[in-house]
């Protein structure tokens, strides 16, 4: 919005013409969203404490001491974080361009979708919400519509093929099939995000390192010099995402103010299928559809514990790990929840850089 206001202006105002430089509007997206979170943080929580009473119903087959520690704190922060992103996106990003937009909606509409998994769970207080295939279902429908978007605004060669980090001459023509694999990646990174968020700060650290990878990543496949100097694949018109990926961190980071531990609020299914469903929608955009699986791998191990343990027991009968997802097999390994989550942080700073060193090793 300011952008476009701007612009205009932007040769007679010096101040204006910072705002024609996407980094300027990237740092200030990402003050601004962390400025509306701690703003409308704290009203927000108290008013979720008062409509929610009992807070998030806690499993009964968890850990024990999550019946004790985390009973009564409320969820749906998510949409704490989804209002600081959207406020900030709309504010510093180029709203022309439809990238944004597929991503924004895309991210939106995940957490119109978490929202309600979360409502249900409380107004039953009982830890099941939606029915896993009604979940999956939706959450396919709005993948496939943002595939397709992405897919028009990306047009020319590049909008039907998977490209490969490291290898610069590996490009996989997909045809029509791109919109299904673009849908499966929103998916699986949308529940990734759900699967990992368990313990305070847990899955919003990993999610912001995440969204700062990519916003460099945006920044330089958007831009032709650095895309030919990388021998990265030129997207135009992608660089504006590194914009919504400030805010998102920013937005990130204004969260982890309350959800650090112990937390007063969780961000629940409104959160975390919108973060990931988010993650998923720009990875796809900037062509780096792999470098996600690297970058989030914190979020495939967690997965793939889950998938792990439910195959190994229906086949077995025993298990796998003393708990799935992965970081309850912890818990109950007797670590404590901060040992856990640092350590997990510092497995995804790891990650992070492998996938940044993606980008030089050609």
């Amino acid at each position: 919005m300011l952008y476009s206001l701007t612009r205009p202006y932007a040769e007679s105002f010096i101040l204006f013409n910072l705002f024609r430089y996407l980094t300027f509007r990237s740092g200030a997206a990402c003050l601004t969203a962390l400025l509306v979170s701690f703003l409308i943080g704290p009203p927000f929580i108290r008013w979720l404490r008062r409509v929610q009473r009992g807070g998030q119903p806690i499993r009964p087959d968890g850990p024990e001491r999550h019946l004790l520690e985390k009973k009564g704190t409320p969820t749906m922060g998510g949409g704490l974080i989804l209002a600081a992103l959207t406020i900030s996106t709309l504010l510093w990003a180029d709203l022309r361009s439809g990238y944004v937009w597929a991503v924004l909606l895309l991210t939106l509409g995940y957490g119109a979708l978490g929202f309600v998994d979360d409502y249900i769970k409380l107004s039953r207080a009982n830890f099941r919400g939606l029915s896993g295939r009604g979940k999956l279902a939706v959450q396919a429908a709005l993948g496939l519509g943002a595939a397709v978007w992405i897919m028009v605004l990306t047009r020319g060669p590049m909008a039907m093929t998977l490209t490969f980090p490291v290898v610069k001459e590996a490009v996989l023509p997909l045809g029509y099939f791109f919109p299904l694999l673009s849908m499966l990646i929103m998916l699986g990174s949308s529940n990734a995000v759900n699967l990992t968020d368990g313990l305070d700060g847990l899955a919003i650290v990993p999610t912001i390192i995440c969204a700062g990878v990519f916003a460099l990543i945006a920044y330089l496949v958007g831009n032709r010099v650095f895309a030919d100097y990388l021998q990265l694949n030129h997207v135009p018109g992608v660089g504006e995402l590194s914009v919504l990926c400030s805010a998102l961190i920013g937005a990130g980071l204004g969260f982890l103010w309350f959800n650090a531990p112990p937390a007063k609020v969780f961000m629940g299914d409104t959160g975390s299928l919108a973060l990931g469903g988010a993650l998923g929608a720009i990875a796809v955009a900037v062509k780096h559809e792999v470098v996600l699986a690297i970058v989030g791998g914190l979020f495939v191990v967690e997965t793939a514990s889950v998938i792990v343990q439910v195959f190994w027991f229906r086949r077995t009968g025993r298990r796998v790990f003393l708990m799935a997802p992965l970081h309850h097999h912890f818990e109950k390994k007797g670590w404590a929840e901060p040992t856990i989550v640092i350590r997990f942080w510092i497995i995804s700073m790891i990650l992070a850089l492998l996938g940044l060193a993606t980008l030089k090793i050609r």
